[in-house]
């Protein structure tokens, strides 16, 4: 194998960390805020305009009710932060949702969780990477018919990005995340006071003719339009749940740094959210989404508009219409930081994963961490999930977006319920009427919590059913069976695992057989490594596919006076895997007790286009005889030349060569794996 694979590996990822560096690995609050934070304030550049796009489909008229949607948005955010505040306190594990529901309501409702979350972090890495693209083709036409393959390449970049640890990482995207919310607070201001010195702002798009497919409507219509404008509008709380998963990431004290980041988060999203929105209304800015029903006009032209600019791009062109700088810093960093938004679930599911691969849900390869202590199997899988998406709705956000929040107010609101029973829990055992106080005043912000976010998943999956979200209602039962199938294939293989008396019982005796194809040095090698050992019996055994072949190597055996005997297997068909398998089923026939042993001679080769011309006959052989039960199979390598070239090279680590420390010794029944499993 050539150095270059490991060259590449280094180059991309930096130099290997040891164990004993994990520590260094860990976030300031000011490092933790861009890491975590990054998708909700992201939020900012596509919520406000899903809120316009769900009212346009009833005409402009609608379009009256944006600010009092966006303020229902506002009540709710602020709600799920301080709610998610009681959570990161409580349970600071890392298993953020799943953990809360799987300690206070069972393990069902913990997979719920986590297939919930395993879908919207899925989504927040497809949705913010396309909706990037998608804004900064505002700025560069010329990547409007590109966007699929743009996203692509975006995503990959993110991943090597992760791939080099979270530390690293979380430095690389806090300035860019601090300069957007720099840039839109600045724009908030400016506009004000523009506003306020007695300028007009009209956005490009104000003049525009704009129609509805469902224009004059009222009384359910009415409500159900203004209910799915509500539950597009809450795509802007996707990413608060993140930082309950990713507590293990802060510096201590864990709990107290990660509920001080949610409400820095919480504040400065509301206010990111809520100005974009009333920009939006206050320059009369459009936007329309024909697949959902709403139209633009030119009426200049009467043509349809077709590519209007992003919701936010307008705002900005507006406020900055004397000062065309801030509109280019503006577009930049919205686009920059849908792109870096995706580091929110890069950070979060790789977590999740781990916590699930513990407690035997996913393959306990999620478990382990790369060189460069970063969960490389969690963020690869993570990457081509979200690739897929991004490739199947050809990178459209108004596509994905009906998908988005299903999973999140699934595990928002079952969390929430899981943390009153927590709350119900320690209040039975809680004396100190102090402490008494403060858990009762915990359990009322989590249970409004429960019921308002409760609310809010029925609004989403009524109005959003039929546009997409049908998809997530399939893929959350697919993902809850898929893991507890994995988790009965684990459970079922410790069980067949425990030891017996029996196992410590020495089998009566040992028969060995030596694959024989002709005399040769490994075959020689084989013969002496197998004299060794000192089996009970021991034989040779070869398959007669020529019938003068056999006879010419039974004739060289007897002249060499080989000192073991030497049987050849009849094969009229000249099939060589059935006749050995035949034969080693027989000996087990007639001594059940006893082990037998094969030694296979195989070549070692130096070059990977060698092993197709080399070892196939024995490949085959052990893959049939390792499912045989008393069977034990012995390689004997024989070096070729070409082996000589790898001598002395030092081996690079392979992907999940280190392996997060096992955690203390669970009791009986607690469901956790260790890493030796």
């Amino acid at each position: 194998m050539s150095k270059l694979p490991d060259l590449t590996k280094r180059v991309l990822l930096g130099r290997a960390l040891s164990s004993s560096q994990q520590h260094e690995q860990l976030l300031p609050k000011r490092i933790a805020l861009p890491v975590f934070a990054s998708d909700a304030l992201s939020s900012v550049a596509y919520a406000p305009q899903e809120i316009l796009i769900a009212l346009a489909a009833g005409g402009l008229v609608m379009y009256h009710y944006s600010p009092w949607v966006a303020a229902a948005v506002v009540v709710v955010l602020l709600t799920v932060v301080a709610s998610y505040r009681q959570n990161v306190r409580a349970y600071q594990g890392g298993g953020g949702d799943f953990e809360v529901a799987t300690t206070n309501l069972g393990g069902n409702w913990g997979i719920v969780v986590a297939s919930a979350l395993i879908v919207d972090y899925t989504l927040v890495v497809a949705v913010s990477v396309s909706a990037g693209v998608e804004n900064l083709g505002a700025l560069l036409t010329f990547i409007q018919p590109h966007e699929v393959l743009a996203a692509i390449c975006v995503l990959a970049v993110l991943t090597v990005a992760n791939l080099r640890g979270i530390k690293e990482a979380g430095v690389a995207f806090a300035v860019p995340t601090y300069l957007f919310m720099i840039s839109i607070l600045g724009m908030l201001a400016w506009g004000v006071v523009r506003l306020l010195s007695g300028t007009e702002l009209r956005a490009e798009s104000a003049d525009y003719e704009l129609r509805g497919d469902e224009a004059d409507i009222a009384g359910f219509a009415l409500v159900f339009l203004l209910l799915r404008a509500f539950s597009s509008g809450c795509a802007a709380l996707t990413g608060i749940e993140a930082i309950s998963n990713g507590v293990p990431a802060f510096r201590k004290p864990k709990g107290h740094n990660a509920a001080t980041t949610l409400l820095l988060l919480g504040l400065v999203a509301m206010t990111m959210f809520g100005g974009v929105t009333a920009f939006a209304y206050i320059t009369d800015a459009k936007f329309s989404e024909p697949t959902q029903g709403s139209h633009l006009y030119d009426p200049a032209t009467g043509a349809e508009v077709v590519h209007s600019e992003p919701v936010i791009a307008q705002v900005a062109h507006t406020v900055f219409s004397n000062f065309s700088p801030g509109f280019a810093m503006v577009a930049v960093m919205t686009a920059l930081i849908l792109f870096l938004a995706a580091n929110t679930a890069y950070n979060g599911f790789p977590v999740l994963g781990s916590v699930l691969a513990q407690n035997r849900y996913l393959p306990r390869q999620l478990h382990t961490r790369g060189d460069r202590l970063a969960l490389s199997n969690g963020i690869i899988i993570l990457a081509v999930m979200a690739g897929a998406l991004i490739y199947a709705f050809d990178a459209s956000v108004s596509r994905l977006i009906p998908l988005y929040t299903v999973g999140v107010f699934v595990s928002f609101t079952v969390s929430q319920i899981g943390m009153v029973r927590h709350w119900n829990r320690l209040l039975a055992r809680e004396s100190d009427p102090a402490r008494r106080r403060r858990m009762r005043t915990s359990r009322g912000i989590n249970a409004f919590g429960a019921t308002l976010t409760g609310i809010v998943l029925s609004v989403v999956l009524v109005t959003k059913f039929t546009l997409g979200a049908y998809i997530v209602c399939i893929a959350m039962p697919v993902l809850f069976l898929l893991m507890k199938a994995i988790r009965r294939h684990y459970d079922r293989v410790a069980d067949e695992l425990v030891p017996s008396g029996e196992d410590v019982v020495l089998p009566a005796r040992n028969h060995g057989i030596v694959l024989v194809s002709k005399i040769h040095k490994p075959t020689l090698r084989a013969l002496a490594y197998a004299r060794a050992t000192r089996p009970s019996t021991l034989e040779a055994v070869t398959v007669a596919v020529d019938a003068a072949e056999s006879q010419r190597l039974q004739d060289e055996w007897d002249a060499l006076d080989i000192p073991v005997p030497l049987k050849i297997l009849d094969s009229p068909y000249r099939e060589i895997t059935r006749p050995v398998l035949a034969y080693v089923k027989g000996v087990r026939r007639r001594s059940p007790r006893d082990v037998v042993t094969v030694f296979i001679p195989e070549y070692v080769v130096g070059r990977w286009w060698e092993q197709f011309l080399h070892n196939q006959s024995a490949l085959r052989l052990k893959g049939r005889l390792l499912f045989q039960p008393g069977v034990m199979v012995t390689s004997v390598p024989w070096q070729l030349a070409s082996s000589d070239r790898l001598k002395g090279r030092v081996e690079p680590p392979g992907a999940g060569s280190s392996r997060r420390p096992p955690r203390p010794k669970a009791p009986p029944g607690a469901g956790s794996v260790s890493d030796r499993d």
